[in-house]
């Protein structure tokens, strides 16, 4: 009885270190994201440089593309914006931006000074796209293959150049 009593809050505190180990090897910034291998949730905006103009998804389907959600009030994506650039010059991929809860002229005004790297970008002004695409934080990058199916979310530049040429069957 008395031998009981100390094993099971030893067995429990065993569980934990286990758990707790297993949390330290995980990177926080990867949050996996349960729309991966899942079809792209639907949307259909404006563009933000042309708001007569809208962009859909849809426009993308049978092709490989990245979608880079950023904002100009966003200091990481100032930090991952020399990225996108390269990824954008390089040409191995179309990047498509998502200008997420953002005022208009601001999101222009920072793509003017410090370069856009968007074949466009659709304006999700209240953030409603962003939430459907599990946004938590800005920037978020996620890579849809040709039939529109998440295959990626975040950026990595090592991970998404190698899954980009697999997906388009160049590997």
């Amino acid at each position: 009885m008395l031998r009981a009593r100390f094993l099971i809050p030893l067995a429990i505190f065993a569980v934990m270190v286990v758990f707790l180990g297993i949390g330290l090897t995980l990177d926080p910034r990867e949050v996996p994201s349960p729309l991966i291998n899942k079809p792209a949730p639907p949307f259909e905006l404006q563009q933000l440089h042309d708001p007569a103009k809208t962009f859909s998804q849809k426009d993308m389907l049978g092709k490989v593309w990245m979608l880079n959600v950023w904002a100009s009030w966003c200091v990481a994506c100032r930090e991952e914006h020399q990225t996108i650039l390269a990824l954008a010059r390089g040409g191995a991929i179309p990047v498509f931006g998502l200008n997420y809860k953002d005022e208009r002229a601001d999101g222009i005004n920072w793509l003017n000074k410090l370069g856009n790297p968007y074949q466009l970008s659709a304006y999700d002004r209240d953030g409603r796209i962003g939430i459907d695409y599990g946004v938590y934080g800005v920037p978020e990058t996620y890579v849809i293959d040709k039939a529109g199916v998440i295959r990626y979310k975040r950026i990595v530049r090592d991970k998404i150049l190698p899954l980009v040429k697999e997906l388009n069957g160049n590997a």
